[in-house]
């Protein structure tokens, strides 16, 4: 009698090990793992598709194309879908965002912002301090935030949420926010107001500094 007590409640305490299912109803299968980025095809596809504009390792040599290298891969395969769905409008990018699958994308960003980013330089010594203390500070008495809060204080960003700005041609980081301010650019509500606070001089000198930031 002992044995047979022993061997019920054995199985008792075994039955919640075994999932339960109803006539007719399958086990649930678990979701796939995402795909891991292919950075075969990632340099393929940017060597075809963007090398010619970014550089061949995402090191632009044109002040008004961004550099890529080093970025947060989360935010490059953002705006590709944003320009691709028309959110950041911008002709150029569009057409080439359109050939381009989610599947691509991912690969593409993952390969290039595995790139060391080349340091950059800032030139206007008269407008450098004022753009630090932008970047470093804000200024308090217009509500204009710090670009070191979201950005960090070396320009490095936030993987996912904010991209790194170090060594940025400022070319390239003024007309971003001139767009931000003017409406032109309308794919981040919290950049659109910080940028709608800053006038031309303020916009040089923040984009100045950012450029030598490392």
């Amino acid at each position: 009698m002992k044995l047979l007590a022993s061997m019920l409640m054995a199985a008792v305490l075994a039955a919640p090990a075994f999932p339960a299912f109803s006539a007719g109803e399958t086990p649930a299968t678990p979701p796939k793992a995402a795909a891991k980025p292919d950075l075969v095809k990632g340099e393929a596809s940017f060597t075809a598709v963007c090398a010619a504009c970014h550089g061949a390792d995402g090191n632009s040599a044109i002040a008004a194309n961004p550099k890529l290298s080093q970025q947060h891969p989360e935010y490059l395969v953002k705006q590709l879908q944003e320009f691709k769905s028309g959110k950041r409008n911008d002709p150029v990018m569009k057409g080439f965002a359109m050939a381009l699958s989610d599947e691509d994308m991912k690969n593409i960003a993952y390969w290039v912002t595995a790139k060391a980013a080349k340091p950059g330089f800032a030139k206007d010594k008269a407008l450098v301090s004022l753009g630090e203390r932008i970047y470093r500070g804000g200024i308090a008495d217009r509500q204009i935030a710090a670009c070191a809060g979201c950005h960090s204080p070396n320009g490095s960003g936030i993987p996912a949420q904010y991209p790194r700005l170090s060594g940025q041609h400022a070319d390239y980081t003024a007309t971003q926010l001139v767009a931000f301010r003017d409406g032109k650019r309308a794919n981040s509500l919290q950049m659109t107001q910080v940028a709608a606070k800053l006038n031309d001089r303020e916009i040089k000198a923040v984009a100045d500094y950012i450029a030598g930031l490392r």
